[in-house]
C-alpha cells in the first residue's frame, strides 16, 4: 500500500523539493517546543529530512535540491529572483523533473509563492509547503503537509495552475492565500475565495475550481527573457508598504520617498482610502515619479477605479491585498518604463496590469 493513487504509468514520478529552510527544517529543543524552537539554531538541509521520510513516498523519486537555510522573515527579492532561476534552470536541465516543491517558512510564503507564479514559464506544478512545528515536536505537520506537497506535485491538474500552496490539507492560490494566524495548524486560509482543491486522507486531489486566467502581466515571457543569460544582473525595484490608521500623518510616506521608493502601496482604511492626513503626502509623492497604488487592509477589501484617486495620480488596486499589491507593483514597474515616460500612460499601464492579475 502506497498511500498514492496511481499515475497510470510504470515509471516513478520524480519531483524535485527545494528547500529553503523555515519552521519546516528547524529542530526544536523538546517535544513542545512550538514557538521558540530558532532558538536551537539547528537548522536541517533538505537533503537529510528527505532522508527520515521511510515509507511516506516510496512510489515517488524524490530529488532534493538546497536553496539555501533562511528563516522566512529574512528573506530578500533578491532571493525570490534567485529561486526562481533555479527552478527554471531545474526544469531546462532535467526535463524528467514531473513537479517542484518548495518548502518555506510560513511567515513570507505567501509572498514567495505568489512572485513564483507570477514570473515562472514551466510546465511543471510549483507547490510551495511549510509547517508551523518542527518535525521533532509532537503534532508536527511537517510529513502531513509535504505529503499533501508530494500529492499536488504529481497530479495532472496542478500544471494548469502555475503554483499552488499546499498546507494542512487543502491547496490554496497564491493570489488569495494569505496567513491568519500564528500558530495553529490550519493557519493558512483564502479570504473571500476559499481553497482550490482538498487533499484526502488518501493522498486524492479533489478540485473545488479551476485555474484562473489572468491577462495582466507577460510575466513568464518577460521574466524568461530577462534571466536568459545565467548570471545577467537583475534586481527589482523598492516597493514599500505604508498602514493607514486613524490620525495617521505623512511622516512615513515622506521619509519612504526620501528613501527612494520607486513604489508605494497605500494599506488603506477599509473604505480602500488612506487617512485624511495621509492625502498630500501621497500626492507629493506622485509628483516625484512615485508609483502609488491604493488598497485597503481590510481582509476581503477591494479599491475599485474612482474619481478621487484619478485626481491624485493614484493607482487602483482592486481586491489584491497589500503584500501581493507590493510583489505585483515590483513587476508592473520593471515593464511599464522608467519615471521618464509619460506619467498617465505609466499609471493607465500599471492599473491595466494590477486589475487583470
Amino acid at each position: 500500500m502506497t498511500g498514492y493513487p496511481s499515475t497510470g504509468t510504470s515509471r516513478a514520478p520524480k519531483i524535485a523539493v527545494i528547500g529553503t529552510g523555515g519552521t519546516f527544517a528547524m529542530h526544536a529543543r523538546g517535544p513542545f517546543d512550538w514557538i521558540e524552537y530558532s532558538e536551537s539554531g539547528v537548522v536541517h538541509p533538505i537533503d537529510s529530512l528527505l532522508a527520515t521520510l521511510g515509507e511516506l513516498a516510496p512510489d515517488v523519486e524524490l530529488l532534493p535540491i538546497t536553496f539555501r537555510s533562511l528563516g522566512s522573515v529574512a528573506i530578500q527579492p533578491a532571493d525570490w529572483v534567485e529561486l526562481a532561476r533555479l527552478i527554471r534552470r531545474a526544469a531546462l536541465d532535467d526535463p524528467s523533473i514531473t513537479g517542484f516543491i518548495v518548502t518555506h517558512g510560513t511567515a513570507t510564503l505567501e509572498e514567495t509563492a505568489w512572485f513564483l507564479q507570477l514570473v515562472l514559464d514551466i510546465a511543471q506544478p510549483v507547490i510551495v509547503t511549510g509547517a508551523q512545528r518542527p518535525a521533532n515536536t509532537a503534532g508536527s505537520d511537517v510529513f502531513a503537509n509535504l505529503r499533501g506537497a508530494i500529492a499536488a506535485a504529481r497530479d495532472a491538474a496542478s500544471a494548469e495552475h502555475g503554483v499552488l500552496v499546499a498546507m494542512d490539507g487543502w491547496l490554496f492560490s497564491p493570489r488569495d492565500v494569505t496567513k491568519a494566524a500564528s500558530f495553529e495548524l490550519n493557519a493558512f486560509e483564502s479570504p473571500g475565495f476559499g481553497p482550490v482543491a482538498r487533499i484526502e486522507p488518501d493522498a486524492r486531489v479533489t478540485w473545488r475550481r479551476g485555474a484562473a486566467t489572468r491577462r495582466g502581466m507577460d510575466g513568464p515571457a518577460w521574466f524568461a527573457r530577462a534571466l536568459r543569460e545565467a548570471d545577467a544582473p537583475f534586481a527589482l525595484p523598492r516597493v514599500d508598504i505604508v498602514m493607514s490608521y486613524a490620525g495617521a500623518d505623512g511622516t512615513a510616506i515622506d521619509s519612504l520617498v526620501a528613501a527612494g521608493s520607486a513604489g508605494l502601496v497605500s494599506a488603506g482604511l477599509v473604505p480602500g482610502r488612506p487617512a485624511a492626513g495621509e492625502a498630500a503626502a501621497y500626492r507629493r509623492a506622485v509628483e516625484a515619479g512615485v508609483a502609488v497604488v491604493q488598497s485597503s487592509r481590510a481582509a476581503r477589501g477591494v479599491v475599485p477605479p474612482q474619481a478621487f484617486l484619478a485626481r491624485d495620480g493614484v493607482i487602483a488596486g482592486g481586491d489584491l491585498a497589500p503584500q501581493k499589491l507590493r510583489i505585483a507593483l515590483m513587476l508592473a514597474l520593471t515593464l511599464s518604463g522608467d519615471a521618464t515616460c509619460d506619467p498617465a500612460q505609466r499609471r493607465e499601464s500599471i492599473q491595466t496590469i494590477l486589475l487583470t492579475l
